[in-house]
């Protein structure tokens, strides 16, 4: 049996809300960024690049429907996000995640809608963020590696772009052998003048 036919008949599906990066630039200049990072650990795909708001986990159908009801409620206006300087979580000693960081204005917008759609999404009952932590992942480790604190010192200050920001996904995540498949379950464009 195909993957798909399986989803049709399992209604409950994985979800997660995200504002993905998409300038050809700013990718290209990640991807180069991992090509030269030569540490033991599985690369974002590059058409996957996103800033996850808020994960919602496995839900059904009937709940994915209000959950785009109160998206659509949302309000933004276009913003600016400057993408700059890497991080580990939880630390670079022993990393499970190696990311790339934002502009404090940026990260300060992205925060404040990430706590809108907590509020509004806490009256379906899902738990609002621990403290959203606004971040790009480019790699995840899947293995135990070395302290990588050195390698990446000479990264510490790199700069990736800036996107204009005008979208908001309610986005569906099906875990595949070889990584996760997303798809678009709603877009939420912003706020016309």
């Amino acid at each position: 049996l195909g993957g798909s036919e399986m989803c049709i008949r399992d209604s409950s599906m994985r979800v997660f809300v995200a504002v993905e990066i998409s300038d050809e630039k700013i990718l290209n200049k990640i991807q180069t960024f991992q090509k030269n990072l030569e540490i033991n650990a599985k690369p974002t795909k590059i058409n996957q690049i996103h800033f996850t708001l808020q994960f919602l986990g496995e839900i059904d159908e009937e709940k994915c429907e209000k959950v785009k009801e109160l998206l659509k409620a949302i309000s933004f206006s276009e913003f600016e996000l400057s993408l700059k300087g890497i991080g580990g979580f939880p630390n670079l000693k022993n990393p499970r995640v190696v990311w790339i960081g934002i502009d404090k204005k940026g990260a300060e917008k992205l925060v404040k809608i990430t706590e809108e759609i907590g509020m509004k999404l806490a009256s379906l009952g899902f738990e609002k963020n621990k403290k959203f932590k606004p971040h790009l992942t480019v790699f995840r480790v899947k293995n135990k590696i070395d302290d990588i604190t050195s390698q990446m010192k000479e990264y510490e200050a790199i700069e990736f772009g800036t996107q204009s920001i005008t979208k908001i996904k309610l986005k569906r995540s099906i875990l595949k052998q070889e990584g996760p498949e997303y798809s678009d379950l709603l877009v939420i464009n912003e706020n016309e003048k």
